[in-house]
């Protein structure tokens, strides 16, 4: 009599390189542990040349019904939750330090990066006014077609007149950060806060599920490390890093998973 034996669930499907990019103290470090461990630090030290963290995300169907990317264009069959296995990606995200000073160092890892969230301070003006000049730096040196998201941080100061610090105040609106972003052929604007958390996930997400699509369009060459993009067991390093996954609805498991980064 034969023996069926079910097949291992991977622990994850893909890997992709992330990088959070922007003017220094905007909230880039803020953003990547809020996703990668859950907490918000206000005295978070600044970033010297890089730091990295990694997350497991649901990306394609079901888990990307809720985001609205694309839905019109994804045939009905993919939609049935009943016959579609949840695919996941590692997200291998790559903190670069804002000082002019380091430029030189984290501009080098900006190579093979498959996406990156664009950060500025929604209550600093001159934040937002320098993210032009980061995504063309992005752009000289990370591979083409690179999913970009901007992300307006500092939300939970944007509608308050004053604060405890002494005055910060929404300084961009919506509406022009999303025309920056129309001009720049950048493919959405999201607004987040690193200390509540609202949005922080979806920014990543957003960033995630438009490299799947990448994917499922073949866009990209899993075993070549200059598109960011990897498939489980492809250039794997051995080593083992502890990583979290999430759901969709915000519970976050710890668990171990193999393979290197992009």
């Amino acid at each position: 009599m034969p023996v069926y034996t079910k097949e291992p669930t991977l622990p994850w499907n893909y890997i992709a390189k992330l990088v959070c990019i922007g003017d220094s103290s905007t909230g880039k470090s803020s953003l990547t542990t809020r996703l990668c461990e859950g907490r918000f630090s206000s005295n978070h030290d600044v970033t010297i040349g890089v730091e990295f963290g990694s997350r497991i995300v649901p990306v394609g169907p079901p888990a990307n019904v809720g985001l609205s990317i694309n839905a019109g264009n994804v045939p009905s069959a993919e939609n049935d939750t009943s016959s579609s296995d949840q695919k996941k990606m590692k997200l291998s995200l790559w903190d670069t330090a804002g000082q002019e000073t380091y430029k030189s160092v984290t501009r080098s890892y900006f190579r093979g990066a498959s996406g990156a969230l664009l950060v500025f301070d929604i209550t600093r003006r001159s934040t937002f006014d320098a993210v032009t000049n980061w995504l063309n730096d992005l752009k000289q040196i990370a591979e083409e077609g690179i999913v970009v998201v901007l992300v307006g941080n500092k939300l939970d100061l944007a509608d308050h007149t004053t604060n405890i610090d002494g005055g910060n105040r929404r300084a961009v609106t919506r509406q022009e950060a999303e025309e920056w972003c129309k001009k720049e052929g950048v493919v959405k604007y999201i607004e987040t806060s690193a200390k509540s958390g609202e949005n922080v996930e979806r920014a990543f997400l957003e960033v995630a599920e438009r490299i799947y699509q990448n994917i499922e369009a073949g866009k990209y060459d899993l075993n070549d490390r200059r598109s960011g993009v990897k498939g489980y067991g492809t250039g794997n390093t051995g080593v083992t890093k502890t990583t979290q996954s999430v759901s969709l609805d915000g519970a976050v498991t710890g668990k171990q998973g193999g393979g290197g980064c992009c």
